[in-house]
């Protein structure tokens, strides 16, 4: 018969890291609840913008 092996990854520790960065970037700024939503999504682009760069 043909085996196949599945393997299963998880990845939760850069998740938490990003979700804390984002977390401690809201309390730093000090940013209401709607700038911080805002913040969510706009993070993540700035992050990439500024280190594309040295990414290549």
């Amino acid at each position: 018969m043909n085996e196949r092996k599945i393997s299963i990854e998880q990845h939760s520790g850069i998740g938490l890291l990003w979700f804390g960065g984002w977390l401690f970037s809201i309390g730093y700024l000090n940013l209401g609840f709607w700038q911080g939503l805002l913040g969510l999504f706009v993070w993540p682009y700035f992050l990439g913008a500024h280190f594309m760069p040295v990414a290549g």
